[in-house]
């Protein structure tokens, strides 16, 4: 690498008396700065969703154009979490992880902002695809911090606690439209409908994004040597099976990543296929849920608001309980948990489907009062609930499973990896084939797209499960042992 992207390089070590200490404090420092960080790329990661039903009443878009628009997310991100993870893994987390964050920012903020950015489907195509490019270098860094900080025995604890930060950041959006909608009412004194916020649905999250950006650069570092600290598995005296100084703590080359720790890893195929599905359930009910639950269950525009906001907010415990449960009840089999998990994401998506809509001679009843007072629309809400519950542990666990089953100077490509499968296959499908579906067979034909995904990602989870005691005593993938 070159510039300020070059890895900092490894400098004396401390004292012995001073080891301890500097390491317990810029571990916490550390996490800091990839846990918030990374919630801010949620900032400006899905908020596009809460634009799109006011795109659609200000008759600037239907539900297919912006489904096309919305591939634009899922291809680049996939590529970019892919390719620029091999970038990431040879460059200085410190400056890659606000850099793309400022970008992506900017990007969203352009969008709300100028109105050239959302003048046609090409324009708008390319916007979000240079979003998603750079949200891609948002995980890989915080990968590779992780397996540098903290060592394999407690690795599982601190990857589902930061993974929560998908939520913290990812309720941010929702919680902006419902300030972008208090504006509105106190300066126009009638409450807001989509297409009076889509624009502030843009731009307010992609301004705190940008100025996220800066201390999150202060508080990151690169590696524990730079810091004048030995290895993490020296320091926590914890070794995993196959480790060696050469392969663990030196940089390898492209094609040792690519071919020897990644193209070759069968167990690696698996889940970064599974990934493809279980991708499709998270980003269909969250990318389309606002404009479902507008058109099929009336809500209005803060009733879609919050259950997007508590979807996000339902997966942190849910996150923390899957992890709990793989380690501590599972004993460490990934597939198994996601296995159960999955099945149960999939029955709730089906009650989800088939719970009815308020009827039409009783939506006048319901007009006066608040959202969650219509009993047929609270339903849906605990159903929105459940789903993100659920749903997040299994994308943990994939991405988890992903940084097991490859070297430290790998992670970061591993998980980009089943990134690249995640994104293309199932964000592209939730956006376009669920959108498409939608437009064309109406919101069944929607709902068939994302029950037969969670079904595929039952039956390669199951596959998965199978598979992973034999590959356990060669790979050396779990925790806990």
């Amino acid at each position: 690498m070159f510039g300020p992207f070059k890895p900092a390089p490894h400098i004396a070590e401390l004292p012995a008396d001073k080891i301890d200490s500097t390491y317990k404090r810029l571990r916490w420092q550390v996490f800091a700065g990839i846990f918030f960080g990374y919630a801010a790329y949620y900032f400006v990661r899905a908020n596009f969703d809460l634009a799109q039903k006011g795109l659609i009443e200000a008759g600037m878009y239907n539900k297919a154009e912006l489904g096309i628009i919305g591939t634009g997310a899922g291809l680049a991100y996939g590529l970019s979490k892919f390719f620029m993870a091999s970038i990431s893994d040879r460059s200085n987390p410190k400056v890659f992880l606000p850099f793309g964050l400022l970008l992506s920012g900017l990007c969203m903020t352009m969008m709300g902002l100028m109105p050239w950015a959302t003048s046609g489907i090409l324009v708008m195509f390319i916007m979000i695809f240079l979003n998603g490019w750079f949200q891609g270098m948002g995980w890989p860094p915080c990968g590779r911090t992780m397996v540098h900080w903290w060592s394999k025995s407690e690795r599982g604890s601190i990857v589902s606690i930061w993974n929560c930060a998908h939520n913290v950041g990812g309720m941010v959006p929702g919680a902006m439209v419902l300030l972008a909608s208090a504006i509105y009412f106190s300066t126009h004194g009638v409450e807001a409908t989509a297409k009076d916020v889509w624009q502030q649905a843009l731009y307010y999250p992609g301004i705190a994004a940008m100025i996220a950006a800066v201390p999150i650069y202060f508080v990151m570092r690169d590696t524990p040597q730079s810091c004048g600290l030995p290895p993490i598995e020296k320091y926590k005296n914890d070794y995993p099976d196959d480790y060696n100084e050469e392969t663990y703590e030196h940089d390898l080359t492209a094609k040792e990543i690519f071919v020897t720790y990644v193209l070759k890893n069968k167990l690696l195929w698996y889940i970064a296929i599974a990934n493809v599905f279980v991708y499709l359930i998270r980003y269909g009910v969250l990318k389309w849920s606002p404009v479902y639950l507008g058109e099929v269950k009336h809500f209005n525009i803060k009733g879609t608001a919050w259950a997007y906001t508590i979807y996000e907010l339902a997966a942190i415990p849910g996150t923390l309980l899957c992890g709990w449960v793989s380690d501590k009840i599972f004993k460490g089999k990934r597939g198994l948990t996601g296995f159960v998990f999955m099945i149960l994401t999939t029955a709730a998506v089906v009650a989800l489907w088939l719970n009815p809509a308020t009827p039409e001679n009783e939506l006048a009843q319901y007009a006066s009062h608040a959202w969650y007072e219509n009993p047929y629309q609270l339903m849906d809400f605990i159903l929105m609930t459940t789903i993100g519950f659920l749903i997040y542990g299994p994308v943990m666990l994939i991405g988890l499973h992903a940084l097991e089953l490859a070297p430290k100077k790998a992670a970061g490509t591993s998980a980009g990896f089943t990134g690249l499968f995640g994104y293309l296959g199932g964000t592209v499908s939730a956006s376009a084939v669920v959108g498409w579906a939608a437009e064309h067979y109406g919101w069944d034909g929607g709902f068939y797209v994302m029950i037969a995904g969670g079904v595929l990602s039952v039956i390669l989870l199951l596959i998965v499960m199978l598979e992973e005691d034999k590959h356990k005593a060669k790979l050396g993938d779990h925790y806990g042992k």
